[in-house]
This record gives structure tokens, C-alpha cells and sequence, in this order.
């Protein structure tokens, strides 16, 4: 009787591929089993096993699986229930679901072979000097991967060399799978078994009384010994008796010492606080902790919404506590890096060594352990706190997942595919596991709030802050009349620079908010009028002093600084806006003595760079800390009495359907880093309009009255949450291609759905690496059925692949576009 296996690649590809394989295979083999397969012609892919059955297919052969990768499998109970809902839902293959959420690691790859072929006899005569190259060095090496090839003739590109070798039958091709995680072993000490006997022991330390460094290596053993147990790591030896690593190696090749090795995870916490444990919730939290608990009770998910400072990590410690005396696993879902450094220790004073943090900064190393001690269910993987990632472990336990400032974007995954927000698919895990969610927000998402009003979420509220401080002082500074009275210095009016000067006096420290990086977003020749622009994409390049670079912020692209325009040669090049390296420079003008930091993309690429900042800004080490919307997400500095907002008006005219609600919430979250002590805060938010509904709301810090008029706009206007959205975008490097493909397509879906198609139109950025980009946005009223509007979007989409002259354009599909 013939067996079968159903895998998943992780390619872009609709369908799963069937494998044969043994009986004895189909018995051991378990869906969420990594195994090596075949795939076109010489390929070895990571593939998961999906289903074991007895159905060969039709349309061709199956070929037999390469190896089984896994003793037991590598997902939990419903990671792939939870993947094929992701793959369904945001109009993805669950191929790229799996190569987008697996660790790189886990995906072995097979890598290229190049052998000598000993079947046939070379006439060195016929070969090229590249050719003869590879021919020499292949009679002293068994086999070469491509890059030695690459290096030995110093060409990059050595893939045609290869082939010319393979068809004069002077070499053959191989594949090789290799494993990319290595687990870290430390190596340890010991002494030998045979010098337990203290007769021998004495013999030993005669024996080397004139070997006086060996002597102390053995007296530093007893020492650290003494009083415990504990492994001792040969690194704490050698520095211990202040010898060379040679003398313990001698000590071991002599037998005296014995080497073994442990595994060990890269990232070990195990200090523990015990006396931080009993925390005290105020009566505004208990009440909020309270309401939790009774939406728990009827299964679910719980908006809440405290002001900022008003202790709602308190609230959520509480949540994960009662989760983990059920005996269950918890996820702490952030949507910045940065946040999770500084909560990580707060969490460590509560929970000691059951914390693990999971996010792109750490190695791929300590991510697949993490991975793996939640897999176990390992004690020090109880509690996970993670960027939008890590919502795809393997828990087997799940009891809570605590999403924290649900409204912010970064949580929406943009490229690759699966495009998802990881609030919502969070909703879906905890519903999988039968367990709880909560999100929380100062400023909750439109969306959130309306499910919270029409019953859907339960809702728990805290409106005062923690400690009855005071929520900031909010005024708006009119830079249109400073500018025209000339009270501005650069881009600081007279009031923000009195403020900075009161609070440095008082020794408290000040964070000025500019959504934007770099020196100045435009260099523009004032003789001709000429910008330089990116070669890639239709974006102008944005100049970064420090590095003295001009850069493109979408693609990547980067060119020096000219000392003339390119256009007419004139040196009159003036840089025309502002960024985060512009308000640091001006700093160091009107304040000499001040130390100041910046926190942006550029300086936190590093892994422990958002750690730094943050550490230096607490300890006082910085007076001033410039940064972009990084600084507005829910961090918790005790000093800072001032907020600077250098211009808000950049986020309230950008073309979105959302720029007034991320407006209020970004603005209202950067004031919320004020006066979090005893203290009141102060915030300045400079603007060229200071009437603007939004920034007379966010003054007065009314969510009900902007979340009204928001939600009365969408409801005339027609946007999410009264429906749902799906953006497609079509991308070609040809332009009248594109727009053909573009209005066919559009076209095709107004003959099937009507009238709720806008577009085709360009995006504000129209062409990004090299790619021209149409958008079409889709609207689906709540009472028409989503699941058949995809289907009739998927069956359009077969039909415009059907056509061969479009065959170029790639289809992007964004479901809940935000």
C-alpha cells in the first residue's frame, strides 16, 4: 500500500505538494514536522509536514522526501489552524505565511556542491583560464561551494562558469543541506574521578609542588568548589588562578583535569526580586482589574482605556499573575523594540527568570531557543514579551495575551505577505486557545472603541492618573505669528526655548517630538530650482549631516552630498525642511552646555542601541532627548517635566482617511511622557494652525469628542469600521503597462461588485524601487459576505494571469488597510 505526504513549502505558491513516502514514514511522520524535500530540478527545500494519506496525485509523479528533519514537531497544537486562518483571511498562500513566521533558522537551505567528475579525462588544453582555475583547485580539494569559486577567479557572478564546467564533464553539481542554528556550549572543568581518593589527591599536589602555575590552577578549583556544586566554567578558572588557558589544557591532556560541555541558552536572566512581587493597585486600577475579570467571565476580548501614566502595566502584571497561578503561558505583545527593553525589567522584578523576549533585534540564535523553551513549555518561557512576531510560537498553553497601545499601526505587518495586524490576530489565537485578550491604549483605535461601544469588546476604563498626578499642561504656539513678528531662532520660537531654559534651571529633563529623520528632507539648488531626487524612486533624497550623505529613506539609495547642483552647476544649494539631526544641531547652538541624544532610525540599528538610549535618558546622562515617533510609545521617564512638539502640522495634512486619528493619539501619547511625578508636566506643540479641531482636542484631552466626529466622517465618507477595506496594489517597471493592467482590473471588479471600487490612482510615492505602483481600494459594507468577495477577487485574478501581456505586473493584496 502506497503512503503520501502533504507539505507546505515555504514558496508563494497557492497549493500544498504531495510527497511519497514509507509506512513506516507515514507512522512516524506528524503534521508541524520539518522535512527535506525535492522541488524542480536540483533544489532541497524545507517543507512542513501538513497531512499523511493514501491519495497519489494525478497531475504528477510524487517523488520521494529527501530526510525527516524532526524528531517531534516543531509547531504547536494550533499554529497551523492559526497560519491557514492568516493565509485565508489576508489573501496570502500559507507558503508565505511559513517562510515570513518560521525563524530563518528552522528553513535549512540546500546549498550547491561543485565536485570533480572522476568518470571522465580532462584535456586541459580545451579549458579557459577561469575553467582551468577551477579544474586545478579542485585536484587538491574534494569539493568547492560556489563562493570559493566566486573568490578564486574574483569574478561575483561565476554561475555560467559552473554550468560550461558541468557540460564539458569536468565537474558535477551536488546538493548539500546544512543546519543553520548552532546550539552555544560552554565548556567546564572538572577534576578526574580518579583523584577522588584523597591518598591520590595528596600524591597530585606533591607531584606538582614544582609546577607552581598547574599547582594553582588545582588549589583555585578546590576554592571555587568549596561550599557548592555549581559546573565551573573554564573562562571563571582561568581567571580565577590568573593562569593561560595553555597551562589548563596541559592539566587536561595530563588527565588531571576533565573538559565536558553543557548547552546553554544565549540569553540567561535568573536574578529575582521577591519583595517587588506584592504590588498595591489604587481604586481606579482594582475597579479597572475588576471589569476585566467580568468580560473574562463572558469570554470577551477587553478594551482598556487608561490615560497615559495612569498604571495600566500595574493592571496587566495583575492579568499575567492570575494567568500564571492557573498554570498557563502569557504573551505580552508590544509594537516597538524600544518599549520592550524598558518593560523587561519591570517584568523581571515581578516574575524573575519566567520572562522571555522574542523581536527581529535579537539572533536568530536566541530566537530559536526562545522558540524552542516556549515549544517545551520550559519554566523561563512562561511569560513572552515580543514585537507583532511573536504571536507565532509554538504555545501549547496560552492563557492571556495582553496587547499594549493596540492603536499603532506598527503592529500592521506592510511587506512580505502575510500583510496582517497583529491585534486582530491576536483575537483569533487567544480564541483558538480559549483564552483571554486584553488591549490597551490611552488613545484605542477607532475601530476598537466602536466594537468596545456596540458590545462585541468588554470595556474597562481609568481615567485618572497613577498617584492623582496631574495630566500636562497642553498650549499651542502659533510659529505663523512668531515667524512673522521674527521671534523664531531656526525652528525654535521664543516660548519653547523659554520653557527648555526653566526646566534644564529646575534639573528636569526635556523630550522634543519631529516625526521625521535626517538633516532636511530636501536640498534644492535656488538658482535653477533643482531637487535631488532618488534614481529609484519618485521621492526626493533626505540629507544626513552626520554622515554627510544624501539618502533615500524607501529604497535605500545613497550618494555624497554635492558641492553643486547637478542640474546647473550653481553651488547655491539650500536645504529646505527639518529632521532630527536639524533640531540636535540648533540645540547645540541655543544650549552649548546641555547634553542632548537623538532617537531615531538612524541611531538605534544596533542590537543593544535602544537599550543605551534609554539607560543613558533615565539615568540623567542626557538633559534632552530629540527623537521621532519612537519616543511617543509608552515609555516611562520620571524626570521629564517638559514636551516639545516642533510642528504638527506634517501628520494633520497627510493624505490618509486616518491622519486626524493618528494625529490626537500620536500627539496625546508624546504628551503623556510629561510630568508622570508628583510634579505637573508642561507640552508646547508648535503649529502654522493652532484652531485645528484635532489640536484643540488634544489640548483639552477629549478622545469622546474626537472619536465622535472621526466616526460621524467615516460614517459619511464610507471607511472602516463601518466597512472593511481591501487595497490592491499592482506594481510593473512599465509605466503604460501598469496602467492598462491597472484599468483592466479595475474594470473586472466593477462589472462583479458594483460600485465600491475607487481607483486605479497613484500613491503619493508613485514608484518605489524602480516599480511604478497603482493602487485600488475595495469597500465591503459590513452586511455583504467577506469570504465571497475574495473568492470573486481570487477568480478576477486568475483571469488577468490568463493574460500574457500582464504577466509582468504583481498583484499586492492588503486586507484591512490601514
Amino acid at each position: 500500500m502506497e503512503y503520501f505526504l502533504e507539505v507546505v513549502l515555504p514558496i508563494p505558491l497557492e497549493k500544498l505538494f504531495t510527497y511519497s513516502i514509507t509506512q513506516q514514514e507515514a507512522g512516524f511522520i506528524q503534521p508541524g514536522m520539518r522535512v527535506a524535500v525535492p522541488f524542480g530540478k536540483s533544489k532541497i527545500y524545507t517543507a512542513l509536514a501538513y497531512r499523511v494519506h493514501q491519495n497519489a496525485p494525478t497531475a504528477y509523479e510524487a517523488k520521494e522526501i529527501y530526510q525527516i528533519l524532526d524528531d517531534a514537531p516543531l509547531l504547536g497544537p494550533f499554529q497551523l489552524q492559526h497560519w491557514e486562518w492568516l493565509a485565508k483571511y489576508y489573501m496570502c498562500t500559507l507558503g508565505e505565511v511559513v517562510s515570513s513566521v518560521l525563524p530563518s533558522a528552522f528553513l535549512l537551505e540546500s546549498e550547491t556542491l561543485i565536485l570533480p567528475n572522476k568518470e571522465t579525462s580532462v584535456d586541459e588544453m580545451e579549458l579557459s583560464d577561469d575553467e582551468f582555475l577551477v579544474y586545478e583547485a579542485l585536484r587538491h580539494q574534494s569539493a568547492l561551494k560556489v563562493q570559493e569559486i566566486s573568490d578564486i577567479v574574483d569574478k561575483k557572478n561565476v554561475l555560467s562558469l559552473v554550468n560550461r564546467l558541468v557540460q564539458k564533464g569536468v565537474v558535477r553539481q551536488k546538493e548539500e543541506l546544512y543546519e543553520q542554528y548552532k546550539p552555544k556550549l560552554v565548556r567546564y572543568v572538572k577534576l578526574s574521578e580518579k583523584y577522588d581518593d584523597d591518598r591520590q589527591l595528596e600524591e597530585l599536589l606533591n607531584e606538582l609542588s614544582r609546577a607552581r602555575k598547574q599547582s594553582q590552577v588545582v588549589l583555585s578549583l578546590f576554592q571555587l568548589r568549596s561550599g557548592n556544586n555549581k559546573p565551573i566554567p573554564i573562562t571563571e578558572l582561568e581567571k580565577h588562578s590568573g593562569s593561560s588557558k595553555a597551562v589548563i589544557k596541559t592539566l587536561i591532556d595530563k588527565d588531571i583535569l576533565k573538559e565536558y560541555q553543557i548547552r546553554q541558552d544565549r540569553v540567561e536572566y535568573n536574578e529575582e526580586s521577591e519583595e517587588a512581587r506584592n504590588i498595591a493597585l489604587n481604586e481606579h486600577q482594582s475597579k479597572a482589574l475588576e471589569d476585566i475579570n467580568n468580560s473574562f467571565a463572558e469570554n470577551k476580548p477587553v478594551l482598556l482605556h487608561g490615560v497615559t501614566s495612569s498604571g495600566k502595566t500595574e493592571v496587566y502584571v495583575k492579568l499575567i499573575q492570575q494567568c500564571l497561578d492557573g498554570g498557563r503561558q502569557s504573551l505580552y505583545l508590544l509594537p516597538e523594540i524600544a518599549l520592550t527593553s524598558q518593560l523587561i525589567n519591570r517584568l523581571r522584578d515581578y516574575f524573575g527568570h519566567k520572562v522571555s523576549v522574542y523581536h527581529s533585534k535579537y539572533s536568530i540564535h536566541e530566537r530559536v531557543e526562545v522558540w524552542n523553551n516556549v515549544l517545551k513549555n520550559a519554566e523561563k518561557a512562561q511569560i513572552v514579551i515580543g514585537a507583532r512576531s511573536s504571536l507565532f510560537l509554538p504555545f501549547s498553553n496560552l492563557g492571556l495575551i495582553v496587547v499594549d497601545e493596540e492603536h499603532e499601526n506598527s503592529f500592521k505587518q506592510f511587506d512580505p505577505a502575510p500583510r496582517y495586524h497583529a491585534r486582530d490576530a491576536a483575537i483569533v489565537l487567544a480564541s483558538l486557545h480559549k483564552a483571554h485578550t486584553v488591549l490597551g491604549s490611552a488613545t484605542p483605535s477607532i475601530e476598537s472603541m466602536y466594537n468596545a461601544r456596540k458590545g462585541k469588546y468588554g470595556y474597562a476604563s481609568i481615567d485618572q492618573r497613577y498617584g492623582n498626578v496631574l495630566m500636562p499642561d497642553i498650549n499651542l504656539v502659533d510659529i505663523k505669528e512668531a515667524t512673522r513678528k521674527k521671534r523664531m531662532k531656526g525652528h525654535f520660537s521664543e516660548t519653547l526655548i523659554n520653557a527648555i531654559s526653566e526646566t534644564l534651571e529646575a534639573g528636569e529633563q526635556v523630550i522634543l517630538f519631529q516625526n521625521r529623520r535626517g538633516f532636511a528632507p530636501v536640498v534644492e539648488c535656488t538658482t535653477c530650482g533643482h531637487v535631488a531626487q532618488c534614481p529609484n524612486c519618485d521621492v526626493s533624497l533626505t540629507y544626513h549631516q552626520r554622515i554627510n550623505q544624501l539618502r533615500c529613506h524607501y529604497c535605500g539609495y545613497h550618494m555624497a552630498l554635492q558641492q553643486a547642483c547637478l542640474a546647473c552647476g550653481s553651488p547655491t544649494l539650500d536645504k529646505k525642511g527639518f529632521g532630527t539631526e536639524q533640531i540636535q544641531e540648533e540645540l547645540g547652538q541655543l544650549f552649548p552646555d546641555v547634553a542632548t541624544g537623538r532617537m531615531d532610525l538612524d541611531t538605534t540599528r544596533g542590537k543593544y542601541a535602544y537599550e543605551k538610549i534609554i539607560s543613558a535618558f533615565e539615568n540623567q546622562e542626557m538633559d534632552i532627548l530629540v527623537g521621532t515617533q519612537m519616543v511617543t510609545k509608552g515609555l516611562d521617564f520620571r524626570n521629564v517635566s517638559l514636551v516639545g512638539i516642533m510642528n504638527a502640522d506634517t501628520m494633520l495634512n497627510f493624505p490618509d482617511y486616518r491622519a486626524h486619528e493618528r494625529s490626537f493619539q500620536m500627539l496625546t501619547q508624546v504628551a503623556g511622557r510629561a510630568g508622570r511625578t508628583q510634579k505637573r508636566g508642561k507640552v508646547l506643540i508648535q503649529s502654522y494652525n493652532p484652531y485645528h479641531q484635532i489640536l484643540q482636542q488634544v489640548t483639552t484631552n477629549d478622545y469622546d469628542k474626537m472619536f465622535a466626529e472621526q466616526l460621524y466622517e467615516r460614517e459619511q465618507f464610507k471607511y472602516p469600521p463601518l466597512v472593511r477595506i481591501i487595497k490592491i496594489t499592482l506594481k510593473d517597471r512599465d509605466f503604460n503597462k501598469l496602467n492598462e493592467a491597472a484599468q483592466w482590473l479595475a474594470e473586472s471588479l466593477r462589472n462583479v461588485l458594483g460600485h465600491q471600487i475607487l481607483g486605479p490612482e497613484y500613491p503619493p510615492v508613485g514608484r518605489i524601487r524602480r516599480d511604478y505602483l497603482k493602487n485600488i481600494l475595495i469597500k465591503i459594507p459590513k452586511n455583504q459576505s467577506l469570504a465571497q468577495t475574495k473568492n470573486s477577487i481570487k477568480r478576477i485574478e486568475k483571469s488577468f494571469n490568463a493574460i500574457s501581456k500582464y504577466k509582468s505586473v504583481r498583484l499586492v493584496y492588503n486586507v484591512d488597510h490601514i
